[in-house]
């Protein structure tokens, strides 16, 4: 599955296997994986090539047809949009579907709510209230939001709640910067140092009192399981966060640095006793640093018990000068 129509040639190549039955054939999905790595001993799975499971016959053995009903069982909407599109819009210009079944669709949740996809769904998604970006267009705040495609929905459409554009256009600027449509341990740089350029702008502009970047580096090269790439990846991110912090001491700004899960800080795993690539998220705790080059601002750490990503939003409003609202868990910081 493709992500915020970064590469929809993903979603068409999907579509090929699971609804026609076109791609290389195999007699089982074990023969399949197993042919992959034995062809490609460095394979992972997220960058393996799909594959149809046929008959004695050779004819694909699940092609979706016509009264079929088929249930996405994928909770994220990020992931899940553009698939539950293919199925669900009687004309799409993305790529050419060829044959459509008339058959019944749902996800398991309704993975956008503004544009109502996809229309038939098995559990009511969550309504996300009061989030951070709602409180801080209500008190005035201007704000600025970058990231590269394969993040740019976690700062924007994950940071409002699961919801698509702008919640006030006066007050918000939302910038895309195009990712690269190569697998990225090739480009392990990726789009950091455009997301650099335009958040060193945004800061000597004095026009936003609040800004919010995504680095994808450390997770979408994590991904790949590639040491050398991982080592750029990470390396990247540390001379961009030099630059940032630069022009940030320069206007006495505040930085406030985390991640929301681990990926680039575990390398290998070890599988039938054979030591191989790690490529899932780790469970490992993710730091939060602050730097504060304001020297107005009196704050301590505050003793929490288990402090972790729900204390930012309190936090980031200490930091802007606010009283987080009722109902949001504790800050991290304390007055001093």
């Amino acid at each position: 599955m493709d992500r915020y129509n970064a590469d929809w040639s993903v979603v068409e190549r999907g579509w090929k296997a699971h609804v026609l039955g076109e791609g290389r054939p195999f007699p089982s999905a074990c023969v399949a994986i197993q042919c992959y790595y034995d062809e490609d001993p460095t394979m992972t799975d997220q960058y393996m090539e799909s594959f149809v499971v046929v008959d004695e016959d050779a004819r694909p053995v699940g092609i979706m047809a016509d009264g079929d009903a088929v249930i996405l069982f994928n909770f994220r909407g990020d992931r899940a949009i553009e698939i539950s599109r293919a199925f669900d819009e009687l004309y799409l210009a993305e790529f050419d579907r060829k044959r459509v079944p008339d058959l019944f669709y749902a996800g398991i949740m309704q993975y956008d709510g503004d544009a109502h996809i996809p229309a038939h769904y098995l559990v009511e998604p969550p309504a996300i209230d009061r989030t951070l970006g709602e409180y801080l267009c209500a008190a005035g705040i201007s704000s600025y939001a970058i990231s590269e495609t394969q993040k740019f929905g976690h700062v924007t459409y994950f940071w409002n709640g699961n919801k698509s554009g702008y919640i006030d256009e006066k007050l918000e600027t939302y910038v895309e910067i195009l990712s690269d449509k190569v697998t990225f341990d090739l480009r392990p740089w990726m789009k950091a140092a455009e997301i650099t350029d335009q958040v060193e702008t945004a800061i000597r502009s004095g026009e936003y009192k609040f800004i919010r970047l995504n680095l994808a580096n450390g997770d979408m090269v994590g991904h790949t399981g590639v040491p050398v790439s991982v080592r750029i990846a990470v390396e990247t991110v540390d001379l961009s966060l030099k630059r940032i912090l630069s022009a940030l001491e320069k206007v006495g700004g505040v930085a406030l640095i985390t991640a929301d899960h681990g990926n680039a800080d575990c390398m290998w795993t070890e599988k039938n006793g054979k030591r191989t690539a790690m490529v899932a998220h780790t469970r490992n705790p993710v730091p939060l640093i602050i730097k504060d080059y304001n020297r107005r601002n009196h704050f301590r750490l505050s003793p929490l018990e288990q402090p972790g990503l729900s204390n930012v939003a309190a936090t980031i409003c200490n930091l802007l000068g606010f009283e987080a609202p009722p109902g949001y868990d504790p800050s991290l910081l304390e007055l001093s």
